[in-house]
């Protein structure tokens, strides 16, 4: 998106931000500031962050059918999966775009792969504690690859690894702690995360890491495939798994997402999928068969 309304849709979020924390000082300075002239400022901040906040939320609806357009005159592009073995793939751009349900942060398509080797069981949604530790799941401590290859421009490893949210009442807690954590900025959102730029002025992003992982540095050439760091469940997860997606600007505030597929996966359908596919082809059963692309949500991919 180019223009005047493109830099406006690009700053949206920097926008809702500062006026969400500016709506919320204004509001306590009224209640805790006896009547006068300072309380009569903090009332005008107030108004001036809600016309702001308005603004911000009025550009991001209008904006979103141009945001599609630019997405799909990037095309996709090819890299490498940011992982190794059997993992399930989650909230695919293949399913739907945006994939995590909004294109804030440049994740419009973006995908979450969960760690899930054959043989292996991994706690089951709603069927135990409501917060597990995290090295309960099966993709906590599983390398994390570059995607492409580039230059690392962003680092960060020192967030907490938190415990899983695996029940609907802690769902509902996760839905008020990413609103606590999006006022801190993206980085408490994405937890640990490495930023690769590419030769081609894409931005490879890999997050959620492993608090103490990272075995790279800002400013340090990485090649696809290389470790970079380890799964964790930092910032805004539900479990420990991998959070993949490609931007073109480096700061996730400003940045849109560009579509992305994986070279060197097999894609095993997911079993109600598959069961399809088969029943319409006639076939007896769907066998994964090597192919790059995006898996669907629920798809397993062999990497």
């Amino acid at each position: 998106m180019s223009g005047v309304f493109g830099a406006a849709y690009r700053v949206r979020g920097v926008v809702l931000g500062w006026a969400t924390a500016l709506l919320i000082g204004g509001v306590l300075l009224r209640l805790v500031l006896p009547a006068g002239p300072i309380a009569n400022v903090a009332g005008v901040v107030s108004l001036v962050a809600l016309i702001g906040y308005v603004a911000a939320v009025a550009v991001s609806w209008a904006g979103r059918s141009r945001a599609a357009e630019y997405e799909d005159t990037r095309g996709e592009v090819w890299v490498q999966p940011p992982v190794r073995g059997r993992w399930l793939a989650l909230n695919s751009p293949a399913t739907q775009v945006p994939s995590h349900g909004v294109r804030g942060y440049g994740q419009s398509h973006a995908v979450d792969l969960v760690y899930a080797p054959a043989g292996v069981s991994r706690p089951e949604f709603g069927a135990g504690p409501s917060m597990l530790p995290a090295t309960d799941f099966p993709a906590f401590g599983e390398p994390v690859l570059a995607m492409l290859d580039g230059v690392v421009e962003r680092a960060s490893d020192w967030r907490r690894d938190h415990r899983s949210r695996s029940t609907m009442a802690a769902m509902l807690y996760i839905a008020f702690e990413g609103t606590v954590r999006s006022i801190g900025g993206p980085g408490f959102v994405v937890g640990n995360h490495v930023v690769i730029r590419g030769s081609d002025g894409v931005y490879g992003v890999v997050a959620h890491l492993r608090r103490g992982s990272l075995r790279v540095r800002p400013g340090e050439k990485v090649v696809a495939g290389q470790v970079i760091a380890e799964c964790g469940n930092s910032g805004n997860s539900t479990e420990p798994h991998v959070h993949a997606q490609l931007m073109d600007r480096r700061s996730f505030l400003v940045a849109q997402g560009v579509p992305m597929a994986f070279t060197g996966i097999t894609i095993e359908p997911a079993p109600l999928a598959a069961a399809s596919d088969a029943e319409r082809d006639g076939d007896a059963a769907a066998e994964p068969a090597p192919q790059a692309g995006m898996p669907r949500s629920e798809d397993f991919i062999e990497a």
